[in-house]
């Protein structure tokens, strides 16, 4: 895990929830979305085909638990998992719980309206997160 930098610009738009086996998991700050980026803790990774094999399939998992806790906490109609990297080209990955009444539906969430973060007294998300990780 030596040299592993979360980019500023995930740090600056998530709040820090848990660290799994492979990946440090964040929740997006907009709370229009119930949103986690999963950014695995390897330096220099930009594609998945970039970790081993150990640490591709460890990826998957985190992504399974991750999933998991989404839906637990904030029961979606629908996950979305992508991993694109356009912007941010260290490796993550988004885990976005979708509703079929959110703003963006059925269009993905990148560009649509401004984000709305979450409000201190909204913490209790990622606290609820938290939990659901670790279970």
């Amino acid at each position: 895990m030596s040299g592993f930098e979360l980019d500023r610009r995930l740090a600056a738009d998530s709040l820090a929830v848990a660290d799994l086996s492979l990946c440090t998991v964040r929740l997006m700050n907009d709370q229009r979305f119930p949103w986690l980026l999963l950014v695995p803790r390897r330096a220099d990774m930009v594609e998945m085909l970039d970790l081993d094999a150990v640490d591709r399939q460890q990826l998957w998992e985190d992504i399974r638990t991750a999933s998991e806790a989404v839906r637990a906490v904030f029961s979606p109609d629908k996950l979305n998992v992508a991993a694109l990297g356009n912007v941010v080209s260290q490796l993550h990955v988004h885990v976005i719980g979708r509703f079929r009444d959110d703003t963006a539906w059925p269009a993905p969430v990148w560009g649509v309206g401004k984000a709305e973060p979450w409000p201190d007294s909204a913490r209790s998300e990622v606290q609820r997160l938290r939990a659901a990780l670790d279970s």
